[in-house]
C-alpha cells in the first residue's frame, strides 16, 4: 500500500487529471475554455523573459586571467525561496568568453534570481552580490579576486544576449500559459473542479545556493539540470474559413502531434496577431495569423485517437 505523496500515488493523480481535462474539453467546452484562458492569463508573467538587474565586474585569477562580468537578473521562472533557512534557488546561463583590444580576455555570466529575492535586497545587495560571485567561482571552477565593482553594463549583454545564454526562447508580443502538466496534481484536480483556484507554476531547472551561515557536507551548489533540448516544428495546416459571399469569418489551425498523448502536455497561447503552441522539449510552433483574430472566441480540442490539435478562432 503506497503512502500519501508517494510516486505511484502522484502518478495516479496526474493520470486522473489528464483524463478529467480531456473529458472536460468534450463534455463542457465552456468550462474547459475558462480553465485554459485562466492558465494563459496567469502564465503571462511566469513566461516573461529575464530582466537585467545589475552588473558586477571582477578579475579571474585562475585558470586563465581576465575580467569576469556577472549579470544579476530577475526572472519569475526561478522559484522564490520557501524558507530563509533553505538554499537560495538560482539559475545560471552559459559562460561566454571573448577578447577585446582594450581590455583583453573577458567572460560574461548571467545569474538569475526570483524577483522577490532582489526586491528584498534592494536596499543592500551585497549579500546577493557575494552569492552570485561565489556561485560563479564554484560552478565554473574559477578563482576570483575578492574585489569587485558594480558597473553600469557589461559587454554582450543586450536583452537578446542574456536570454540566449539563459536558454530563454523569445517570441514577439506574446504571453504563454504555464506548463499545467507538471504542476502539483492535487492542486490541479481542485482547480479543474472549481475553476477558481490559484495557479501554481512549475519550477525551472536551476541551482541551489546555500545562504551565508549554512554549513553542509554536500556540495555547495546542486545542479539539477542544464540541458536545453531543441524542440521540433510540427506539421500543421492553417485555413481561413469564408461565408457564402466570400468574406472571411474564422480561421482553423490543425496541428499533428504524434508524440503527444494528452492535451495537458500542451502549452497554447493565442493573441490577436499570432498563436504559440509548445510541448516541452518536443514541439514548438509560432504562427502569425494572416488576419487579426478575436482572442476570446478561440477554442481548442485535442483528439487523442488522431493525435491532432484543432484550434478555431473568429476574425475581425
Amino acid at each position: 500500500m503506497s503512502s500519501p505523496g508517494s510516486t505511484p500515488d502522484v502518478f495516479q493523480q496526474v493520470n486522473q487529471f489528464w483524463s478529467i481535462l480531456d473529458d472536460l474539453s468534450q463534455s463542457d467546452p465552456a468550462a474547459y475554455n475558462e480553465f485554459i484562458k485562466k492558465q494563459m492569463k496567469e502564465g503571462a508573467e511566469f513566461c516573461a523573459p529575464p530582466e537585467l538587474d545589475s552588473c558586477l565586474c571582477t578579475e579571474i585569477l585562475e585558470p586563465k586571467k581576465g575580467s569576469l562580468y556577472v549579470n544579476i537578473c530577475s526572472w519569475k521562472r526561478v522559484p522564490a525561496p520557501r524558507d530563509p533557512s533553505m538554499p537560495l534557488p538560482a539559475c545560471a546561463g552559459q559562460l561566454e568568453t571573448d577578447t577585446d583590444e582594450r581590455q583583453g580576455r573577458y567572460s560574461v555570466l548571467d545569474v538569475a534570481f526570483n524577483p522577490a529575492v532582489l526586491q528584498e535586497s534592494k536596499k543592500d545587495k551585497r549579500e546577493v552580490h557575494r552569492l552570485a560571485l561565489g556561485f560563479a567561482q564554484q560552478q565554473r571552477a574559477m578563482s576570483l579576486s575578492q574585489r569587485y565593482a558594480v558597473v553600469n553594463c557589461s559587454p554582450k549583454s543586450s536583452p537578446q544576449d542574456v536570454q540566449r545564454r539563459l536558454g530563454y526562447q523569445q517570441w514577439p508580443n506574446t504571453s504563454s500559459q504555464p506548463d499545467i502538466a507538471t504542476q502539483n496534481p492535487s492542486a490541479l484536480l481542485q482547480q479543474i473542479s472549481s475553476l477558481r483556484s490559484e495557479n501554481q507554476h512549475t519550477e525551472p531547472a536551476g541551482q541551489f545556493i546555500p545562504r551565508p551561515g549554512e554549513h553542509k557536507k554536500t556540495n555547495l551548489i546542486q545542479v539539477i539540470s542544464t540541458t536545453f533540448v531543441q524542440p521540433e516544428k510540427p506539421k500543421y495546416q492553417l485555413e481561413v474559413k469564408t461565408d457564402t459571399v466570400g468574406s472571411a469569418h474564422s480561421m482553423e489551425l490543425t496541428v499533428d502531434l504524434p508524440k503527444v498523448c494528452s492535451m495537458s502536455e500542451c502549452q497554447l497561447r493565442i493573441s490577436k496577431d499570432d498563436v504559440l503552441l509548445e510541448v516541452e522539449d518536443v514541439y514548438h510552433l509560432l504562427l502569425e495569423f494572416p488576419r487579426t483574430v478575436i482572442e476570446d472566441t478561440a477554442t481548442a480540442i485535442f483528439n487523442k485517437k488522431t493525435r491532432r490539435l484543432t484550434l478555431k478562432v473568429n476574425v475581425f
